[in-house]
């Protein structure tokens, strides 16, 4: 068997043992209660696609996150505990086939629980706002489908992101009383310990001036200023960026790529 042929053999591994968790189905149904209590609570759906942005926002930059990590905290650790990683080294899979696999199918499962309820949110947005909402007063701006596709797009490569620095904690956790404590304290970090480390910068040198780039440099940072930047200023024309596109983009590709290595070399160690 290749290579190829090794990683897709734990990518189905994956996906199977997702389907048959009820848990999973459990966390879309509530992402999606969530999304359209939000939505509807701040009338977005009826206003158009950028109000319904902006109204579910916030939720979004926590859920991904929450989301991640719930799917993601044990994907390591439960093996490890398992000596299922110990079997393995006598086979020949390399690490980065399994780790790969592992990733994929997560990813797969986190990516139909994030984005199937915004599908299914753009689709009610579609159907109920008016089509005086083209144009919204009260934005000065310009709706359009393709800003709320352009979301969700940004929000699938926060939670791959997000969903990296979970296997990353679930490799070095080695027992799952560990692994849920990591998760819990990267969770904190990743939400809000970031930016709060930002905005105590200010005190020690990092001005107003650059405190745009430096919160694009944290995940959830640099996916509140892609948003801004690419789906809510484009339909408000004249607004300046809120973080340096290229510096948020280049954040989320390197956060991505450092801790799937991180924990590609952490799951060889295990």
């Amino acid at each position: 068997m290749t290579a190829g042929g090794r990683f897709w053999t734990v990518f189905v591994r994956e996906v199977r043992s997702a389907v048959r968790t009820r848990t999973y189905i459990a966390l879309g149904v509530v992402t999606g209660v969530v999304l359209f209590g939000l939505a509807h609570a701040g009338g977005g759906p009826a206003g158009g696609y950028v109000p319904t942005v902006v109204d579910t926002l916030v939720a979004v930059e926590v859920l991904v996150p929450t989301l991640a990590f719930a799917v993601g905290y044990r994907a390591i650790a439960d093996p490890a505990v398992r000596g299922e990683l110990d079997i393995l080294d006598t086979y020949p899979l390399s690490t980065w086939a399994y780790v790969g696999g592992v990733y994929a199918g997560r990813a797969l499962l986190l990516l139909t629980i994030v984005v199937g309820p915004l599908l299914a949110l753009g689709i009610n947005v579609a159907t109920t706002a008016g089509p005086e909402t083209t144009v919204f007063a009260s934005h000065r701006g310009v709706d359009s489908p393709f800003l709320f596709i352009r979301f969700i797009a940004l929000t699938v490569l926060y939670a791959l992101s997000s969903l990296t620095i979970a296997f990353l904690l679930s490799a070095l956790a080695g027992s799952r009383g560990r692994a849920l404590v990591l998760a819990l304290a990267g969770l904190l970090v990743l939400t809000v310990g970031s930016d709060l480390a930002v905005f105590a910068a200010l005190d020690t040198g990092v001005t107003t001036d650059t405190l745009g780039g430096a919160l694009a440099m944290t995940p959830a940072g640099a996916y509140r200023g892609l948003v801004f930047d690419q789906v809510l200023y484009v339909a408000v024309p004249g607004r300046s960026a809120f973080v340096p596109t290229w510096v948020a983009s280049l954040s989320l590709l390197f956060w991505w790529g450092l801790t799937f290595v991180g924990a590609m070399l952490a799951t060889d160690a295990a």
